[in-house]
């Protein structure tokens, strides 16, 4: 697999590798959010939380390019090292080669391998990123949001963009102070967006693995109600 995805990212063989899958369409749960909120943690978690559900998970860990050597910096992947003795777990990191919306351009066709090899859920974990770097809504059935109090206005200022795309909120370092009105000012937007979307909140530590469990409760709900 590790191959196959290497072919439809830099290969000439990667159309007719493609072309060669069963369509089964990737079950992509896009997680995303400013650099630092805990992406990488919560990822590892969900990874957890759905392995002790029976499924074979897949991520696509995005991660900007190196300046020198152009591929992905791997900081990701380096942070979920506990899951590479899990033959139902695969791990790959992209680079983003200057592509913008948080995504690598392959990050699609990369799902569809993991997709057709068997993987149930893969979670795509785009870059840090702002509110209009909001690509992972067209590859992603359910996209989670992280947040973290301390972060200024930041609901305010990502209204117009990131956070309309959010299927569910993870306010993640909840020990922090301002999660209250962090709790409070993202309730206010939900519930300005109930009219076109239903948006959902979750309160997580990461780094305790606290709310994990309800979080991956929120997805599969998401992911039930569009099948």
């Amino acid at each position: 697999m590790a191959r196959a995805i290497t072919l439809v990212e830099n290969g000439p063989d990667g159309p007719a590798l493609l072309r060669e899958l069963p369509d089964a369409a990737p079950v992509a749960i896009g997680l995303t959010g400013a650099p630092g909120s805990g992406k990488s943690t919560l990822t590892g978690r969900l990874i957890d939380a759905l392995r002790k559900r029976g499924r074979r998970v897949g991520v696509l860990a995005v991660d900007p390019s190196s300046p020198f050597t152009g591929g992905a910096v791997l900081g990701d992947r380096i942070r979920m090292g506990t899951h590479g003795n899990d033959p139902h777990v695969f791990i790959r990191s992209m680079a983003t080669r200057g592509h913008y919306g948080g995504l690598s351009v392959a990050t699609a066709d990369a799902a569809r391998v993991m997709a057709a090899a068997g993987f149930e859920r893969i979670l795509v974990e785009t870059v840090g990123v702002g509110q209009s770097e909001v690509e992972v809504m067209h590859l992603a059935r359910c996209v989670v949001l992280v947040l973290m109090p301390g972060a200024g206005d930041g609901v305010q200022s990502m209204k117009s963009g990131i956070m309309e795309i959010a299927d569910v909120f993870a306010l993640n370092k909840s020990y922090l102070p301002g999660v209250d009105r962090l709790e409070q000012d993202v309730r206010e937007h939900a519930q300005y967006m109930a009219a076109r979307r239903r948006q959902v909140l979750v309160r997580t530590n990461a780094l305790l693995g606290h709310g994990v469990e309800e979080l991956c409760d929120r997805v599969e709900e998401k992911l039930e109600e569009d099948t």
